[in-house]
Order: C-alpha cells, then structure tokens, then sequence
C-alpha cells in the first residue's frame, strides 16, 4: 500500500492528473460537471471565501441531549450521545468489535459465518457478481440450508438477501440468475427482494439503457448478518471485492440488538421492493405500491413509514433496555443481578446506524456527518476517504470554512475501478481528476493548503473503494470516532441512493489503535 501526500507538492501531484487528460479538457470538464452533480446550486461564485466563514452557522444545530443525568450509567462519557436523538443507541463492550483489514480475510470470515448460522442469515449489497468466488458464497449458503434441513433437530434458518434491481438484472448472467437455485429449492426459507428506485419510471425508465439507468438511483447498502454477528462495510458481493479491491470492513460479533436492528432494516426496504419469485419474475408484497407503476407519492409516503417505525422502535427499546440495565430503582436489584451474572457491564463503545435515503425523506445520515464536520473544533482532525471524490456542496463548504484539520484520501486514477474501461466508462477517472482539481484549487485560493491535504492512494494490481472518516479530537493522536459503511460523502449518496452505515464511537484504547491504523 502507497500513499503519495499530494497536498504537499500540489502543482507537481496535478501536473501529473492532468497528464492523464492530453487533448481531453473539454470531456473532463463535461463529464465533472455530469457526474452526480445534476441538481445543484450551480450559480455561486467559486471565490466564496467570505461565506465560507458562516459555513458551520448554517450547518444544522447539535441536537441536545435529553435523557436525565444518572449517577448509575455512562452519561455524558463521550460528546457524541445527542446522536441518540436520531437513532438507536447500542452500548458494546469493545471486545465484541473488530475491525478487517483485507478482501480475504472478508471473504473468508462471511463463508465461515455462513456454514454456522443456525437462525439467519441477511445480506444487503448492490449486487450480487456471477464469478466462481460468488458462486462460492452461493453454494457455502446452500450447504448451510440443506444441512438445517437435515439435522435431527431441523433449525428454522432464514436467508434474505436485499438487492438493487437495476444493477442485479445486468445481463443476462446476472444477480438474480445466480440466486434463482436457491429460491427454487428452498421457497420456504430464501427471500431475494429487489429494490426499484422510485424515480425510474414512465418514458424515462424506457428510454435509459441498461447501466445508465442505474444513475438514477441505487440500493447500496452493505450489511452482512449470521445469526447476532454483522459486518458493515462498504464492499459488494463481487470477486474483486474478494480478492484485490480496497474497502474497510468492521465485524459486530454477538451483538444481538444491533443483528436484531439491521435484520429489521433489510426487512423493511425488502417489503418495498420487488421479490424475485423461482421463474425469474418479480411481485409486489402484498398491500404495497409498485415502486414505479403505483403513485410516486404514496410510494415514497409508504416507504418512509415502514423505514421510520423500524428506527423509532428500535431507538424506544434501547431506551428502555438502557433504563433497565443503569436506571433501576433498586441498588439492592442491580447488585444482585451483577453477582449473578445477570447486569450488563457499562459499555466502552457505542453503536449508532445512520440511515440516509432522501428518496423517502429520510437524512439521518447527512445531519450527522454535516454536525460532525461542524463541530470539528480548532486542533481537531479529520481523515475522510473515498473511492469517489465527490463531495456534495454542503460538506465542502464545511471542510473549507471549519477550523479542523483535514486528510482527504483519494483513488489515484490508475486504481480507480473504471480505470481502463471501454466507452464512457473510461473516462470517468478524468472526471474525477477534474473534480479533485477544482476542489484543490479552491483550497490554494483560500491559503488552506496547510489545513487541507489531500493524499493518493496507489497500489500495484489494486483498485480502491474504502470510504469512511475518523475523527480525532484535539490533542489526541488516536481516533474517538469513525464513520464506516456505504455512503461516499457525494450527491448520490445524500439524494438518490439508499445508504447505511454506523458511526463507533469509543473510549478503548486498543479498539481506537485499530481504528488508527485502518488509515494507510
């Protein structure tokens, strides 16, 4: 793994961008301003230095706080918790999380959690690839249903999977053909629900052709669940992503609540999807609207109920269960509960899903990743990464008139996956290069090269798809919290796609040296 520091030779690091670029300006700057930017406020002057500084005035308020001091439970350990006003708090014991270092060792782990779970088995991804490392995953998934079924004392296991419709009908080897086995033989314990975007529909939806369509919008998030373990992660379920692609990856061993939570999660955006049925077609679940022949409107008002009541009554239980375990009125209780074994220790990390699918209105994640960046005080720092660089106006303006310190880690073209590719395809990391140069140029206008940096990754052979942030706190060398998940920071992230991901905060040592060292 290689990282040139780009910020601190800038005219030489996009000297060699624009290498990439001979006789092609025109289309780079087309295509920057194409890709996933549609939508904008285009009309500000580049120069906003002046409106910079208001950038965190604008930004939306901390939510406060609102559970009463207990002299019995962790309150106010860490300076996150007004983001349990938005979602589900789950307190940990940083034991149970570990963090990934490698497609391999990804790969590896979901096969052998695969072969022992008994109960469930959830998997939400944009696709699904057709390769023998997924056919692999298909047939340890088999093996583990035939084997529940034979056992002396069958188990009830349940495998659903969540898809997007677009990607996963792509050719004509595709996601769904590679699952359709499954569903033929065991009817009664697979699910594969296909998302449809609301907004592909009518003249629009015939007329786009296939991969093209997927622009519109996407399902893209990434959970994969055994029984009461989950890995969150930005990775498809694709061989590249097996083998040689760079993602970040965090498994949540024995976590029940939080497995209890995603299962929930994949079930609700599953019921406002298309099910895949044995003869290749799709359905409607019974009492919903069709995603793109039903009423817009209805659909998107259905949708963000269904969504809604899966976060606000898993945030209603952990509240109680919080109450439960710190809040009870008996000290007598709560020490005999302990000596037997009974009362949870207090946690030292804690678990909070940011959901963002503003198709159904819904900007969890957005509000928290624009809190988090304004709140970044003086001597702070942040490092933010993504395959995509792509910012959306609102967290460049936020990064560009905050006092923290920036590490921004970007895809070298050569190790960006469209690097290489026929047609449009190809050009798509000169779009990228014409996005990043704009940015950087704008940071060297402001005089913020020092406070800004941003770095390449490179490596032989690979490409690079992790997206994340970290933060560190003034004066601290090691992170207190990180971001890890689907999102890419961009507009599709924020406007069109369905995104997941968790934000981990926490006071361990050892778990925040493993956060470090993700960093490259």
């Amino acid at each position: 793994m290689a990282v040139a520091a780009a910020a601190a030779a800038g005219p030489v690091f996009w000297r060699r961008l624009l290498g990439l670029l001979p006789g092609r300006p025109g289309l780079a700057a087309l295509l920057g301003r194409l890709s996933d930017r549609l939508g904008r406020n285009r009309d500000r002057q580049r120069r906003r230095s002046p409106w910079l500084l208001l950038a965190p005035l604008l930004s939306p308020t901390v939510p406060q706080v609102t559970s009463p001091p207990c002299c019995l439970c962790p309150e106010g350990v860490h300076r996150f918790q007004w983001i349990r006003n938005l979602v589900p708090e789950f307190g940990v014991s940083s034991s149970h999380v570990r963090v990934l270092s490698s497609p391999a060792e990804f790969f590896e782990l979901m096969k052998g959690q695969i072969r022992v779970a008994k109960k469930r088995v959830v998997m939400a991804s944009l696709y699904l690839g057709t390769g023998p490392l997924e056919q692999e995953l298909v047939d340890c998934l088999e093996s583990t249903l035939e084997k529940s079924l034979q056992a002396k004392f069958p188990s009830n296991l349940k495998v659903s999977i969540l898809l997007d419709f677009t990607r996963g009908s792509r050719g004509r080897k595709n996601s769904r053909t590679m699952l359709l086995p499954l569903l033929q033989r065991f009817p009664e314990q697979v699910r594969v629900s296909l998302f449809h975007t609301p907004h592909l529909r009518g003249l629009l939806r015939l007329l786009i052709p296939e991969r093209f369509n997927e622009t519109i919008g996407l399902q893209h998030i990434k959970v994969y669940l055994f029984d009461n373990s989950v890995i969150l992660s930005g990775a498809n379920l694709s061989d590249s992503y097996f083998t040689n692609r760079q993602d970040r990856y965090v498994f949540l061993q024995d976590c029940v609540e939080i497995a209890d939570f995603f299962t929930e999660l994949v079930d609700a955006v599953g019921d406002v999807s298309l099910q895949l049925q044995g003869d290749d077609t799709v359905q409607v679940v019974d009492g919903m609207v069709h995603p793109y022949k039903g009423d817009r409107a209805e659909y998107c008002k259905a949708a963000n109920k269904r969504v809604m009541d899966v976060i606000n009554s898993a945030r209603t239980r952990q509240q109680m269960l919080h109450a439960q375990t710190f809040h009870s009125n008996s000290l007598l209780t709560q020490e005999d509960a302990a000596a037997a074994g009974d009362r949870r220790p207090a946690p030292d990390t804690w678990i909070y899903p940011l959901i963002q699918m503003k198709p159904f209105e819904i900007q969890i994640d957005e509000i928290v990743t624009e809190t988090l960046l304004t709140e970044a005080e003086r001597g702070a720092k942040v490092y933010l990464t993504t395959g995509y660089f792509n910012l959306t106006q609102a967290y460049m303006d936020l990064v560009l008139g905050t006092r923290a310190e920036y590490q921004i880690l970007l895809a070298s073209p050569e190790v960006n996956g469209f690097f290489g590719a026929k047609g449009v395809a190809g050009a798509i990391p000169a779009a990228y290069v014409h996005i990043e140069r704009q940015f950087y140029s704008e940071v060297c206008s402001l005089g913020q090269q020092e406070r800004v940096q941003l770095q390449e990754y490179w490596r032989r052979g690979w490409t690079f798809h992790a997206k994340g942030l970290w933060l560190y706190l003034a004066g601290s060398s090691l992170p207190c919290l990180t971001l890890i998940g689907s999102p890419n920071f961009g507009y599709r992230s924020v406007h069109r796609d369905l995104e997941a991901q968790i934000a981990i905060v926490t006071e361990n040592e050892a778990l925040q040296q493993q956060l470090h060292q993700e960093w490259p």
